[in-house]
């Protein structure tokens, strides 16, 4: 997965500005790489193919000398961990559906309070987490707005959006995502004659 070009961040950013003006609706798209490093993960497959790689040469050769045998363990980890960060498929494979639905609601719920969305005058923060790697979307929103919008309607946004990751199509599914939440929650929050944009436009990393 490719980051968004600084053209493509612009467009971004210019579609929260222009949905902004029609509510008090405060929304923040966040572009992350990935949500978790995965460390633990990646050492513990490599670990496992070092260890079945090593156990088959011992196997194949039975008369390996100790150091062969430290050497190709330790080889054989670094090779798999090597090929594990440069394959991104192989390693979301081996990462496992679970723990990275996991990773990226945790990170969802972390940049939510990191950024300050629940400070928002009227309640009505809303992020849109992009993960990259996992081609996964959170989309979460203040207590304000939950009151007024059903879940349904943002997982029909949320749809929107990892359609355009897996299509290579984006920038577009972001921005139309954006120009979605404008609509949800326009008629339920006007914009104030005092409205600041009181958040970001677009973080990302």
């Amino acid at each position: 997965m490719t980051a968004f070009t600084p053209q493509e961040q612009q467009r971004i950013k210019d579609t929260v500005a222009k949905v902004e003006l029609t509510t008090s609706g405060e929304i923040v798209p966040i572009i992350l790489p990935q949500a978790d490093s995965y460390t633990a993960t990646s050492c513990r497959v490599g670990a496992l193919i070092a260890l079945a790689v090593t156990t088959f040469a011992s196997w194949w050769h039975p008369e390996l000398a100790y150091w062969s045998i430290a050497l190709t363990l330790i080889g054989s980890f670094i090779l798999a961990t090597l090929l594990l960060r440069a394959l991104p498929g192989v390693r979301r494979y081996c990462i496992g559906r679970e723990e990275i639905n996991f990773r990226v609601e945790e990170q969802a719920l972390a940049s939510f309070v990191r950024h300050g969305l629940h400070h928002t005058r009227d309640a009505t923060g809303i992020l849109i987490l992009v993960c990259m790697f996992e081609r996964r979307v959170q989309v979460l929103a203040d207590r304000g707005i939950n009151e007024k919008v059903a879940q349904q309607q943002w997982d029909d946004i949320v749809l929107t959006i990892t359609s355009g990751l897996k299509s290579g199509n984006s920038c577009d599914a972001l921005c139309s995502a954006i120009e979605k939440c404008g609509a949800l929650v326009a008629p339920h929050f006007k914009r104030r004659t005092d409205d600041t944009n009181e958040l970001p436009d677009l973080i990302h990393h």
